[in-house]
């Protein structure tokens, strides 16, 4: 798979250089296509720029500790928390879309008689 064109633009945003940048995707790329065994699906894509972004921000806080104004931070990152948090958010209101479709085409059999149809979404 190619590399994003977000690619350096993370690695000027984490303070690391565009090299060590490719690197780290083709990391995860290689470890998102080892956990999910495809490299095609909108899965795949999703779940490797999320683990790319939590290996760019490991890389820039290696930085951080190396330089002495690193130390002086005083403000704890807490990015990877609240992707995680979005990401369970968004399962929940996936599942209770799942359900209301599902609770919806069971009523219609059932108060119309129409036949429930095959819903994709």
């Amino acid at each position: 798979m190619k590399a994003p064109k977000i690619l350096p633009w993370i690695a000027r945003k984490n303070g690391i250089s565009e090299q060590l940048a490719l690197s780290l995707w083709r990391r995860a790329a290689g470890e998102t296509e080892e956990l999910t065994g495809d490299c095609d699906s909108s899965d795949y894509y999703f779940l490797a720029v999320g683990r790319f972004l939590d290996l760019a921000e490991e890389e820039r806080e290696k930085c951080a500790e190396r330089a002495p104004v690193g130390a002086l931070s005083l403000v704890p990152r807490i990015g990877w928390l609240l992707r995680h948090q979005n990401r369970m958010l968004q399962l929940n209101l996936f599942a209770a879309k799942k359900s209301y479709i599902f609770w919806l085409a069971n009523w219609r059999a059932l108060v119309f008689g129409q036949k429930p149809a095959v819903y994709k979404l």
